[in-house]
């Protein structure tokens, strides 16, 4: 029985300390939204946020997390920096199959909480692990830019 805390809720999840946080995540938790992409850690699909650092939740065992607060792009607007990109998201329209979004807005999110105002090569740095197959990334720096300018 693992115990962490999953978008501000105590939670215990009854799955092997081996399991990747991952399946723990969509199977025993129901919380869907963090996507498998390559099961690598490679794409960024199941980019989650523990104690606020972005990981891959596909290769994290669910002993490495036991304890600690795991933010899923089910919570992740529940704070100003999550509204702000998940905002600029939608007026850039930056989806477009959107399977990959939930792991960069995880990055972008996380990215701006430490750097409020990131340059092109802060950005291209903190997005760097995440693939997108629609090839969204002209959008998806707008987007951080756009949701930096709305938290200055």
């Amino acid at each position: 029985m693992a115990s962490l805390n999953i978008n501000g809720k105590d939670t215990a999840l009854d799955a092997p300390d081996e399991m990747p946080l991952l399946w723990a995540l969509r199977d025993v938790a129901n919380l869907t939204g963090t996507k498998y992409g390559c099961g690598m850690a490679l794409c960024g699909a199941c980019t989650v946020h523990a104690d606020g650092v972005p990981i891959r939740s596909c290769v994290t065992p669910l002993s490495a997390v036991t304890g600690k607060q795991i933010t899923t792009i089910e919570g992740a607007g529940s704070d100003r920096v999550g509204q702000a990109v998940q905002a600029a998201w939608r007026k850039l329209d930056v989806a477009q199959c959107g399977y990959c979004q939930s792991g960069q807005i995880m990055s972008a999110t996380a990215l701006l909480a430490q750097n409020k105002q990131p340059s092109d090569a802060d950005i291209d740095n903190a997005m760097a692990g995440n693939v997108c197959r629609c090839a969204t990334y002209v959008r998806i720096r707008a987007a951080i830019h756009e949701a930096a300018r709305a938290l200055a």
